[in-house]
């Protein structure tokens, strides 16, 4: 188990409006504040929904046992569970905007078009072009027009001010 942060969780679901719905979205949350330099020490690594944070997985089950995050764990209509996390806490004054603008605005986009931008960022580091990349990986993903709705995001991202600006790899 990696060293457990569950404050940090819980700051992360404060920061997205108090509620994350999915272990996914918490996840790419998580990712790209810390690829704009809100850094809260989470180590990602690639995963089949992109990037991913055993640390964040073990924080958040930390935090669930310690009662400062809130988990409802539901049906979901593919058969699988998905959970709901919440905290009590207040918006903090003393975090950045930027911040909260980019978990807040990832927090209320399509979870898939979420995933597809979080991996194209991923995937940027190594990839000269990172959309072909996830296309490549998640070729059902990518239907219904969600890869332009997650270079959309990317580029509404981008528009916010943040320590270290996402990679424009469009």
């Amino acid at each position: 188990m990696s060293q457990s942060k569950p404050e940090l969780v819980a700051a992360i679901i404060r920061d997205a409006g108090s509620q994350i719905i999915g272990r996914t979205r918490l996840q790419k949350i998580a990712y790209l504040l810390d690829v704009v330099g809100y850094d809260d020490g989470f180590h990602f690594s690639y995963k089949h929904f992109g990037p991913y944070s055993e640390g964040i997985a073990d924080s958040t089950m930390m935090g669930a046992l310690l009662g400062l995050i809130a988990e409802e764990k539901r049906p979901a209509k593919w058969g699988g569970i998905y959970s709901i996390y919440s905290v009590d806490a207040q918006p903090d004054d003393n975090v950045p905007t930027g911040r909260r603008e980019v978990a807040c605005k990832a927090n209320k986009s399509d979870t898939v078009a979420l995933e597809l931008a979080a991996t194209a960022v991923f995937l940027s580091e190594d990839y000269n072009d990172p959309w072909f990349e996830t296309a490549r990986r998640k070729p059902m993903k990518i239907k219904f027009g969600r890869l332009e709705k997650a270079k959309s995001l990317l580029s509404e991202l981008r528009m916010i001010e943040v320590p270290k600006p996402l990679p424009d790899f469009d």
